[in-house]
């Protein structure tokens, strides 16, 4: 495998036998297409699931379902430490499907707690007014049990398999480039086209043939993803972990603690330690003004002592210009991750009581009887999505590169930036059309009944705008995150980069558990009706549309602050630094 030295070269520019990226991209590919239809067919209609099958309130199964995504996507944060420290993407990747797929034994996937009523409270009578008896202890432990086993497969997956996969071409080679760029698309791709499968095809058999089948499909596709996965073992290259990088980052934090009543000297710069591993694989950074209270972990006093092979002896004391700016990247990267933490919470929405508007709003396709799957509808904002993305980048970026003179057309944060003003206006659009369509509920004949309410006579066709919004502006914020947090990383920290955006989701579904709990309470009428009451037609759903729209707005204000102040990886403040400290060896020269 080729290395990079100090300055960032590659010692060798030669293709190695061991990357085999074109040959070993089918076999992560499939793994990764048959996992996503997997766990997205289980999860996308697990909110009817809960309310139909085990007779759970809508608060509660959305307080579950908040809170089962956010563990998913929080558990990532530790998954990526495990993988990165002790047991590398393969291991991890390979124990975590295997531990998606033992799932079926619980209470999600397999058909059992259909075919077997134990497993699940007896079916509610279609009565208006009929009790419903909910799941008993041991209905709840088994069906949370399925949740802990994909919590951990998730825990292990969501933040190994984008690197897995890049991991199996050679950076330093124009191939090897190529083959990066192609696995990126593919691999977008595949999650886009999984995720229009599962809340199409999946959700329909689990909702109008029969749960058992509908579940079992989710089984025998993680199946899949397991034998695709370990057919391909003897061509993957398994990149071994070098230890954890939280050491690096709390090496700076207490050097910079320990010499913090140190004064910085008027050109920091001359006094600096430089040094910098010639096995790293990390990009050399240059110095930065910004947080420059970590500066002091990188000045060399007369208590340092330094190797002579130019390393620090004790590098709690003493930590290099490299180690430091690493750490500033990632302190960088937190204000704009909260912006996008906030972000998540219009999209949650549509997740959650967007398929409560679509029950209760005239899901009937054409003039027939067939209904359109409540869980199904957020297939439009799939496909804004991908319509959208190859327009936006074979047609609108060429544009924008000959005005802008930008190779990307616009940067990373004006691109997240758009999706987050746009998700404003998607959540104005959702509180117009509540309105509209609890208005046609109540003065005009209804449909029937669903969950608890009367069916309105709106057509289910007006949430699509508001789910286009979405999906547009998914295509800018959510893609501008990723790729935010895979370039502004460190190199040797970019599972760590892959689960920051899983953490972000995590946090939104608990503050959107939070946001829910908070606002059925405070809203509550003399009646014992609120805001999100369980029949919709009873409370004001709009209400809480403008309420998510009015913080969103605030968000962008915020997120507006901190894009102005943030400053991209690799950009110096001056030049005359880096070229003073590029003359510099690591010395004893203290202050």
């Amino acid at each position: 495998m080729a290395t990079m030295n100090g300055n960032d070269k590659a010692t060798s520019t030669k293709e190695e036998p061991n990357y085999r990226g074109v040959r070993a991209m089918p076999f992560v590919i499939g793994n990764e297409a048959f996992e996503k239809l997997g766990t997205i067919g289980t999860s996308s209609n697990l909110l009817v699931y809960l309310t139909t099958v085990f007779n759970m309130k809508s608060i509660t199964a959305t307080n579950i379902i908040n809170i089962f995504n956010g563990t998913c996507n929080f558990g990532t944060l530790l998954g990526a430490f495990l993988c990165d420290t002790y047991f590398g993407r393969y291991k991890t990747l390979g124990f975590a499907s295997i531990s998606s797929f033992l799932n079926p034994g619980g209470a999600i996937d397999h058909p059992r707690p259909v075919l077997t009523p134990p497993l699940h409270p007896p079916e509610c009578g279609k009565e208006a007014g009929s009790i419903c008896s909910g799941p008993t202890a041991w209905q709840l432990v088994f069906l949370l049990s399925s949740f802990a086993l994909l919590i951990i497969g998730a825990g292990g997956i969501r933040p190994c398999n984008l690197a897995f996969g890049a991991d199996q071409f050679n950076p330093n080679t124009e191939s090897g480039r190529k083959g990066i760029n192609s696995f990126f698309n593919w691999y977008y791709f595949t999650f886009t086209f999984a995720m229009m499968v599962s809340i199409t095809i999946i959700v329909y058999v689990q909702t109008d043939v029969n749960w058992g089948i509908g579940l079992g499909i989710p089984a025998f596709l993680m199946f899949l993803s397991c034998a695709f996965f370990f057919v391909g073992t003897k061509m993957y290259v398994k990149v071994k972990p070098e230890g954890s990088p939280l050491t690096s980052f709390a090496q700076v934090v207490v050097a910079a603690i320990k010499k913090r009543k140190l004064e910085l000297p008027e050109q920091p710069w001359l006094s600096m330690y430089t040094y910098m591993p010639a096995n790293s694989i990390n990009s050399k950074l240059p110095y930065t003004e910004q947080i420059r209270f970590l500066n002091k972990a990188a000045v060399i006093t007369r208590d340092d002592e330094i190797n002579s092979d130019g390393s620090a002896v004790d590098p709690w004391k003493l930590c290099s210009v490299q180690k430091v700016e690493e750490v500033k990247c990632i302190v960088r990267v937190l204000p704009i991750w909260f912006a996008g933490t906030i972000y998540y919470i219009a999209l949650t929405q549509q997740h959650t009581y967007g398929v409560f508007q679509a029950l209760q709003s005239d899901r009937r396709f054409g003039i027939g009887t067939f209904e359109i799957p409540a869980a199904s509808y957020t297939v439009f904002q799939m496909l804004c999505l991908t319509i959208w993305i190859p327009i936006y980048d074979r047609l609108i970026v060429p544009v924008l590169r000959r005005i802008t003179k930008k190779e990307s057309g616009i940067t990373i944060l004006q691109k997240i930036g758009i999706g987050l003003v746009i998700s404003v206006f998607a959540m104005l659009l959702s509180g117009l059309v509540e309105k509209q369509r609890r208005t046609i509920a109540l003065t005009k004949p209804t449909l029937g009944l669903a969950r608890k309410g009367a069916i309105s006579s709106l057509s289910g066709y007006w949430l699509v705008p508001q789910l286009a919004l979405l999906g547009l502006s998914e295509a800018f914020a959510i893609v501008g995150l990723v790729e935010f947090y895979y370039k502004q990383f460190p190199e040797n920290m970019r599972s760590f980069g892959g689960s920051f955006f899983a953490c972000g989701t995590a946090i939104s579904s608990y503050l959107s558990s939070f946001l829910i709990t908070v606002v059925h309470r405070i809203t509550r009428n003399s009646a014992g009706e609120n805001w999100l009451a369980e029949d919709l037609n009873k409370g004001r759903l709009d209400y809480y549309f403008y309420f998510i729209a009015g913080l969103e707005f605030l968000n962008v204000g915020y997120f507006l602050l901190v894009a102005k102040w943030y400053r991209y990886k690799g950009t110096a403040d001056n030049n005359d630094h880096e070229v003073a400290m590029e003359n510099m060896k690591p010395n004893k020269s203290a202050v």
